[in-house]
């Protein structure tokens, strides 16, 4: 069991990358941090680049909690943490939210609304500072 971490190198992914490694040691469990881009070689600001894949990994061991980084390559993401979490039989989600107006919402739709109604363990959404 450990605990799902959605992560995008920004403001919205440092803010569940903080509350995923507190809820992994409150449940005295490990995390999985998932990282998706929507094709392989396309630029996409969400990807983890060389550089920020080193620091992450670098704060995982520094933890000191059990974990696995992955990045996946699909077209959705909620798709891609849900999948992960009914495969490590998470504990929980822990994603990273932001405001979106109710017309933004009904054009983009939601990662963090459909991985709360989907999700078959509780998911814990949080906000930057």
């Amino acid at each position: 069991m450990s605990v799902v971490i959605g992560f995008i190198p920004d403001e919205y992914g440092e803010a569940a990358l903080v509350a995923g490694f507190d809820e992994a040691r409150r449940r005295a469990t490990g995390v999985v941090v998932v990282n998706n881009t929507r094709s392989a070689g396309h630029v996409d600001r969400r990807t983890l680049g060389a550089d920020s894949t080193v620091g992450l990994e670098q704060r995982l061991l520094e933890s000191g909690l059990p974990h696995e980084l992955r990045h996946t390559v699909g077209l959705d993401i909620a798709d891609e943490i849900l999948a992960i979490a009914e495969e490590v039989a998470a504990d929980a989600i822990v994603i990273g939210v932001r405001r979106r107006t109710p017309v933004g919402k009904l054009i983009m739709g939601s990662v963090a609304q459909r991985v709360i109604i989907d999700a078959e363990c509780p998911v814990i959404a949080v906000k930057p500072d």
